[in-house]
Order: structure tokens, then C-alpha cells, then sequence
């Protein structure tokens, strides 16, 4: 039963890790620029994001298998479904978008297929109810994520076309990670759990076979260790499991809005960072877009 107070605790937890699922992206966002100006690539970084978030995860796996593997065989198409929304597939496109398109587009598409695509799947799939307060909120959110990446109109062309494309099959790709999670209650742990092992056991070998580790080996110690921590450690296993977390408490439509937040954050952590002074028009656009996100998440749910 959904009392008042449940209701209120659902609201308050499922907003908090929304939040930090969106500062995450942001630190993560941050860093691989970080990197990237230190000799490392986008391979680089995804490889030790899917490889040392498997790890880490494995133990999960290991448990939930031995305390009901049966249970867990069960569900093996839902696993099947995370593992190709979540893992690799989501990971090759964001990053190889990022060779056809700028960085401005980066900040717009992915995140609005994210927000829009998790509005109208949660409202086709879950029949999570779509009222005109929550797509009010999800348009002040686009509307503040276009201020903040500064857009301009002469950067569409057909190469980033291609590009964008790519952003917009993630973020529906992402989108659609959070109705499986809903739709089927998958636990949060153990959904990242399978994602990470699975982009462990796909894409960390073929990295090793087409690539190689030779920028890894050759990165200075710190940039090598800092990259583990963050995109590894932090990004790889707290993105995915805050998010399902944000979806479990709040349900896949209004957790969709959050990481719209991320381009906005992640220029502010750029200020120490990389050093970047964020400018007026990105401070506006991060304010409006938290003030969509807050209408859209406060928006009455029905469970």
C-alpha cells in the first residue's frame, strides 16, 4: 500500500539519486576530456570504464547465482535486453558520435532522445500517466540544455548528421534500459551487475584485439590511476546503479529527466578541472533546466 508518506520518501530518495546519476555523468564528462588532453582516447576510456566496473560487479553476480540461480535464469531475456541498452551498444555510440559531431551537439541530443523517448515509452509501454505538467517540464529542460551548449544553427552538416544520429540511438537506447528496469523490477545492483559483465566479455577483448593497450600502458601514472577511479569506479558501476535506482523509486519517465542535468554540470566542474570559466549563457541553461526538471519530477505519479 501507497501511503502519503511512502509516497513523499519514494519522491525524495528516487530525486537524490537522480541527482547524483547526473553529477556522475558530469564527473565522468569532465574527465574524459581530462584524459583525452593527456594522450588518452575514447577507447581508452571505455575499455577501463566496462573493465574495471565487470570486476568490481562480479561478486554480484557470483552471489545472486549461488542464492538462486534458477530465479535468476529466469529472467535471462531482461538481462539479454540491459546488456545491449546499457552496455557496449550505448558506450560505442555516445563516444563514436563524438567524431562526426561537436561537442555542442553532445549536450543536446543524446540527453533530449533520453528525456523525450523515456516520456513517451514510460506512457506506451507502463502506461505511466503523461500530463501536460510533466511535458512542460521535460520542454524547459531541452529548452535549457539548447542555451547552455550554444547550438549554432552552421554546425548541421551532413557529417554530423551522422553524429547526431549516433546520440539520439543512445539516448533511446538508455531511455529504453529504464522501461526494462521498471517493467520487469530488476534489481538495481545486479542489473549493473550483468550490464558491466557483459561490455567486460564483449567489448574489453575486442578493444585488446583491434587497439591495444599501448596509450593505457604509456599514460602517466597519475592520468592512468584517475581515469581508473572515475571512469572505472565511479562512472562505471554508480551511473548505471543510481539511475536504476532513480527509475525503481520514481519510475522510467520522470527519471529520464535527470541526466539532461549532466552537460549543465559538467561545465560548472570544468571551472577546476579543465579550468574552463563557465559562461553566463551556461549558467542560465543549467537554471532552467533544473527548473523543468523540478516541475517535471514534482509532477503527481500514479503507481
Amino acid at each position: 500500500m501507497h501511503t502519503p508518506r511512502a509516497g513523499h520518501f519514494r519522491l525524495v530518495v528516487g530525486t537524490a539519486m537522480g541527482l547524483l546519476a547526473a553529477g556522475i555523468g558530469a564527473l565522468y564528462t569532465v574527465f574524459a576530456r581530462w584524459g583525452i588532453t593527456h594522450g588518452l582516447l575514447s577507447p581508452d576510456l571505455t575499455v577501463l570504464r566496462f573493465g574495471v566496473a565487470g570486476i568490481l560487479t562480479l561478486p554480484v553476480l557470483l552471489f545472486a547465482w549461488r542464492r538462486d540461480a534458477a530465479g535468476f535464469l529466469a529472467r535471462w531475456r531482461a538481462w539479454i535486453l540491459v546488456a545491449l541498452l546499457a552496455g557496449a551498444p550505448f558506450g560505442l555510440l555516445m563516444f563514436g558520435a563524438l567524431q562526426f559531431a561537436p561537442a555542442s551537439h553532445a549536450a543536446v541530443f543524446p540527453f533530449t532522445a533520453m528525456s523525450v523517448m523515456g516520456l513517451v515509452l514510460g506512457a506506451v509501454m507502463l502506461g505511466e500517466p503523461l500530463s501536460a505538467r510533466k511535458v512542460a517540464g521535460i520542454v524547459i529542460v531541452l529548452a535549457g540544455l539548447l542555451l547552455l551548449s550554444g547550438v549554432d544553427a552552421r554546425s548541421f552538416t551532413a557529417r554530423t548528421a551522422v553524429g547526431d544520429a549516433m546520440f539520439l540511438t543512445a539516448g533511446t537506447l538508455w531511455a529504453g534500459f529504464g522501461i526494462v528496469l521498471r517493467k520487469h523490477r530488476l534489481d538495481p545492483l545486479l542489473a549493473t551487475a550483468v550490464v558491466s559483465l557483459s561490455a567486460l566479455l564483449t567489448y574489453v577483448p575486442a578493444y585488446l584485439l583491434l587497439v591495444g593497450p599501448s596509450r593505457l600502458t604509456q599514460a602517466a601514472p597519475l592520468v592512468f590511476w584517475a581515469e581508473v577511479l572515475v571512469q572505472g569506479v565511479i562512472a562505471g558501476t554508480g551511473t548505471l546503479f543510481t539511475y536504476a535506482k532513480a527509475v525503481a523509486m520514481l519510475g522510467s519517465a520522470r527519471a529520464a529527466v535527470f541526466p539532461a542535468l549532466a552537460p549543465g554540470l559538467a561545465a560548472l566542474l570544468a571551472w577546476p578541472v579543465l579550468g574552463h570559466v563557465p559562461l553566463a549563457a551556461e549558467a542560465i541553461g543549467l537554471l532552467v533546466a533544473m527548473s523543468g526538471l523540478i516541475l517535471a519530477v514534482t509532477s503527481p505519479a500514479r503507481h
